[in-house]
């Protein structure tokens, strides 16, 4: 069991440029259709035909004229070609692209992608690829050799292997707003956000329009200055807040929980481990000075101790205090021996139970 819990000590301050994005600065995503030339009989078959098409409209666009029904060949392969534009790239520079086998090839190993243009939502071109690829895995084969294959050979990359033919215009000059969004809405956070960027400014410039969002007026001290306010506004830091929550990974055992989840009283039995969460027998006797012992009193001291009572060798048990932390539980847990699929049970039955005030998420 891999256990990663954040600590009780107070959270550390970030900066705004790692909690936020800016409107308007995101990516674009580019696609096109290309072909992978130089397969040492790894393309596509026959069965493919759109590889065939293409191979023969890119022939006759260099002056070849062939009958597509001719074309038999076992070393080209129709790829799907995709990448992302960043913000601010201008023309000239370079992408990384990504090559996904569309037929029936076995391997990409070796080949080159002819040049293809990529295109975006508006089915604008705005890069141009090509070049050798590469795939970072190998199939080994022959007498001696078993067959083994690592990583995927029909999926490869080009690193700077597209060329930017088109820039996506994003300007901020002559902004009179510039509007902030958190990666992780949440109330607390953007109204730490809000009183930040205010402090900053020394006026109330910020306003908060939901839980993920921060509209910020332009001062007149930056007017044509819009750049430098958001290099200021980047690196002011804020205590992101988080909500209770604890993820587990089933397949791997891996349980990843926040400071703030605590457990409320409760009492669980799994397997031959017991679990008790109840105020401390100390503060329960100052409580009961000068009252009288009721009958409910009686009945609840009696099921308490049958609940806790069985043969030691047999039957674990752990008493906890009532806000006692998950990680603390869990701690308590492994030192009894318990088992990765005991401890997803056990935290699934406490959330069910309502004694457990986090979320649960279980990929």
């Amino acid at each position: 069991m891999c256990l990663l819990a954040w600590s009780s000590a107070p959270a550390l301050a970030v900066r705004v440029k790692d909690l936020a994005s800016v409107k308007g600065v995101r990516g674009n995503q580019l696609v096109g259709y290309g072909l992978v030339v130089g397969l040492n009989g790894t393309g596509d078959g026959n069965k493919s035909p759109f590889t065939t098409q293409g191979l023969a409209n890119m022939l006759k666009n260099i002056g070849m004229a062939v009958n597509e029904a001719d074309i038999k060949v076992k070393n080209v392969a129709g790829v799907m070609v995709t990448a992302t534009l960043p913000p601010f790239i201008k023309a000239g520079q370079t992408l990384d692209v990504t090559l996904s086998s569309l037929g029936d090839a076995s391997s990409l190993q070796g080949g080159t992608l002819v040049v293809t243009p990529l295109k975006g939502l508006d089915e604008e071109i705005y890069a141009m690829a090509q070049g050798p690829i590469t795939i970072g895995g190998f199939k080994t084969s022959g007498p001696v050799a078993d067959g083994s294959q690592d990583n995927h050979l029909t999926v490869a990359r080009i690193p700077a292997g597209a060329t930017v033919e088109k820039e996506v215009p994003v300007s901020f000059g002559g902004k009179n707003e510039i509007t902030l969004s958190l990666h992780n809405p949440d109330f607390t956070t953007v109204s730490r956000l809000t009183s930040a960027i205010n402090t900053f400014l020394h006026g109330p410039f910020a306003k908060a329009t939901d839980g993920a969002t921060v509209s910020v007026a332009v001062p007149d001290t930056f007017r044509e200055q819009e750049i430098q306010l958001l290099a200021n506004l980047e690196t002011l830091e804020v205590d992101p807040d988080s909500i209770a929550k604890v993820v587990v990974d089933e397949r791997t055992g891996t349980i990843v929980m926040g400071e703030n989840v605590r457990i409320g009283k409760l009492a669980l039995s799994h397997g031959t481990l017991s679990i008790q969460v109840t105020p401390d027998p100390n503060q329960i006797g100052k409580e009961m000075i000068g009252k009288p012992l009721t009958e409910e009193m009686v009945r609840a001291m009696t099921a308490e101790m049958a609940a806790s009572a069985g043969p030691p060798q047999e039957q674990r048990v752990i008493q906890l205090s009532p806000g006692v932390t998950l990680g603390e539980l869990v701690r308590a847990l492994n030192s009894v021996g318990a088992a990765p699929r005991d401890l997803i049970a056990i935290f699934q039955a406490i959330k069910a139970a309502g004694a457990m005030q986090a979320e649960l998420t279980i990929i």
